[in-house]
């Protein structure tokens, strides 16, 4: 039952989107401030627990993975974190983005795979090992990559404090991740319980995010609708295009060329939400409106990746890779 309800993600997080945009405040309360648990932003807690459930799943295995598909891994890898952040800075200066915008796109195009990714993968008959895999270590990676791509491309429009960033993404990623392998091997019993519920938290704290995101947002997406969605749908178009075609043009087969083009698509909408909401994040720029933009290209994106990558498994559901 918990794993149907998973798979049907992009489901949840158009749902939860529409009923945001139609009665707003009934989601508001997630991200306006009024709920700090442990005095910490609740957007935080929410994906610092997403990341912990993340943790939790993960075992010795899956690191030994990494050995055993090196080729797919590192070319995953770097389309990730090329293809992605120079797709975002080509679609914010094509479509004239304001500078909140620009850089909360740039920030999201930043962020690793999302988990979301898995179940994609899993329906478009792709790779779902490797998927875990790249989800994995991009997510690592981006513990360094994001501070440092977003501060290089988004400096175009504002100065980007890359320590600040680094820090968030210490404390909302790396540090659950970590407790969540430590408690996968140390408490495997507590930790059995715990992973039964967690993907269900999981998503459910994401369309949550991206949920409040739109209803405290919802005045400045409809004044941005045209531009914005217009980029959004860019940036994932070239992420899942170029995926796709260029591990083709690397050789791998159809399994793998689909699992990265899903990989590479599909970004960590949550983590960008999260990122862009921060305080610290927000002190960075001039204008306090301009702050208030930065959130809203991770919400779209949250809709718009789900949306093209369920389009793109229903298309490949139907054709089994040949090498299969």
């Amino acid at each position: 039952m918990a794993d149907r309800v998973t798979r049907l993600f992009a489901l949840w997080t158009v749902l939860g989107v529409t009923w945001a945009w139609f009665v707003p405040e009934h989601f508001t309360w997630v991200a306006d401030g009024s709920v700090r648990p442990f005095g910490q932003s609740l957007i935080a807690v929410m994906l610092g627990i997403i990341m912990l459930g993340m943790g939790l799943t993960l075992s010795p295995d899956d690191f030994r993975r990494v050995l055993a598909l090196p080729r797919q891994v590192i070319a995953g890898a770097l389309l990730q974190f090329t293809v992605m952040p120079l797709a975002g800075f080509f679609s914010a200066e094509v479509w004239g983005l304001a500078p909140g915008l620009a850089v909360g796109l740039i920030l999201v195009a930043c962020c690793p795979g999302g988990t979301a990714s898995n179940v994609i993968s899993y329906l478009a008959r792709a790779n779902v090992a490797l998927s875990v895999t790249m989800t994995l270590v991009s997510t690592l990676a981006a513990i360094v990559l994001t501070p440092v791509l977003t501060g290089a491309l988004g400096g175009v429009w504002i100065e980007i404090d890359r320590v600040s960033l680094f820090r968030e993404m210490v404390t909302v990623v790396l540090l659950p991740v970590v407790a969540g392998v430590a408690l996968n091997r140390f408490v495997p019993g507590v930790t059995r319980r715990l992973t039964a519920i967690s993907p269900l938290v999981s998503v459910l704290f994401v369309v949550l995010i991206v949920s409040a995101i739109v209803a405290r947002s919802k005045p400045l997406i409809a004044d941005h609708a045209g531009v914005l969605l217009a980029a959004v749908a860019t940036l994932h178009a070239l992420g899942f295009g170029l995926g796709y075609l260029l591990g083709k043009l690397l050789r791998l087969e159809e399994a793998a060329a689909r699992t990265i083009s899903i990989e590479v698509g599909m970004q960590n909408s949550g983590l960008g939400a999260s990122l862009a909401s921060s305080p610290s994040f927000a002190r960075q720029f001039a204008l306090p409106a301009q702050a208030a933009l930065a959130p809203v290209p991770a919400a779209i994106s949250a809709v718009m990746h789900v949306l093209i990558g369920s389009l793109l498994a229903s298309l490949w559901h139907r054709r089994p890779p040949r090498e299969d």
